[in-house]
């Protein structure tokens, strides 16, 4: 991904190596082979990202053998009954097909665009609308009068070789939670050690610790993208989710810390974009003195981190329900938080968003 598409908030859902954020609901063959997903063999059923989505752009590269029958699935749960109303099923079909491929299933055909060759999906999924493009042409609009709101994404075997690769996700509908010249939504701990201000250059600056900005909203099932620098090596800070307001820094934890011990694949104290002490970043994705990017997608027990846009943490809390997050799952909504680590935090913020996935 380019800086650009970085801003834009992009992110890869398959890193070309691992099946890492992705669970199949089925016993299927689903693997991967020269940066490819490929299936072929199995039980019928799905490969779907482990967090959900809403509204989003989403960009895909098939390839089919002539009489596979296969699909990707939008706003679906990971095992989907119908169709016709628990999901969108974007059909990878023969041309012969009730539904050929760029159809969605059940809901509105096409005319046959089946390819025995590499093709390109993009697909614009806002509100009640779906917008598909098939090798940059637009072949679908279709308008839902009883949309399905949320889900996972999902890739199908059905009858059929095919092969996915470059698959990649902009979350939209995103609305600002920082204005980049007051500090409004959010309230401040004086009481705290932490200075938190905003910068001529329109940045969230954080300096000095112990301490933490709350949001005054709280939020429960999200997407929540920003950009962060770290203005000198080894500083420690994190962004605090599904807090209890008012308390110090209790909510689950995204970490923010880019130093690491042999390689990257070895975090130092959790890693950036690792849920503190919870689970590590599988590795650290980011430099310190370097804007980098992160989302973090909470969807019930089930979180989802990407860092500079490659997923670092799919993570599901199993354990009891509680209200409070230090001793059990919490899906309640609560507030963000901004943390202040320790006197010598020197952090900025910007481009901070967030929008609240839909029941």
């Amino acid at each position: 991904l380019s800086k650009d598409e970085l801003a834009e908030g992009w992110i890869r859902l398959f890193d070309g190596e691992t099946l890492f954020g992705w669970e199949g609901n089925t016993d299927a063959n689903w693997r991967v082979e020269d940066g490819t997903i490929v299936v072929d063999k199995g039980q019928r059923g799905l490969l779907c990202t482990t967090v959900d989505f809403a509204d989003y752009v989403l960009r895909v590269d098939f390839k089919a053998d002539p009489q596979t029958n296969s699909g990707i699935f939008l706003r679906t749960p990971i095992t989907p009954t119908d169709p016709k109303s628990d999901c969108y099923e974007l059909n990878i079909a023969p041309d012969d097909d009730a539904f050929p491929t760029g159809s969605l299933v059940f809901r509105k055909k096409t005319e046959g665009n089946n390819r025995e060759q590499w093709q390109t999906f993009e697909v614009t999924v806002a509100g009640d609308e779906i917008t598909i493009r098939l090798d940059g042409e637009q072949i679908m609009h279709f308008v839902d009068e009883q949309p399905v709101r949320r889900g996972r994404i999902g890739l199908q075997l059905n009858q059929g070789r095919v092969a996915f690769r470059n698959i990649y996700l902009k979350p939209l509908s995103l609305d600002p939670i920082f204005d980049g010249t007051t500090l409004d939504g959010w309230k401040t701990f004086p009481e705290m050690d932490s200075t938190f201000s905003v910068t001529d250059e329109g940045l969230l600056h954080v300096e000095n610790g112990r301490g933490q900005l709350e949001s005054t909203e709280s939020y429960g099932d999200f997407v929540l993208q920003l950009q962060c620098r770290t203005n000198a090596p080894h500083l420690n800070s994190g962004i605090f989710f599904r807090c209890i307001p008012g308390e110090l820094m209790n909510g689950y934890e995204s970490q923010i810390q880019n130093q690491f011990e042999v390689n990257r694949r070895d975090p130092a104290d959790c890693g950036t974009g690792g849920i503190f002490r919870r689970v590590n970043a599988r590795f650290v994705a980011a430099d310190d003195q370097t804007w980098f990017s992160m989302t973090i997608v909470a969807t019930g027990p089930r979180f989802g981190i990407w860092v500079n846009g490659l997923q670092v943490t799919a993570w599901t809390d199993d354990r009891k329900p509680d209200e409070n997050p230090r001793r059990g799952l919490r899906t309640a909504p609560g507030t963000i938080m901004i943390q202040g680590h320790d006197p010598t935090t020197d952090i900025d913020f910007r481009n901070l968003r967030i929008a609240e996935l839909p029941e």
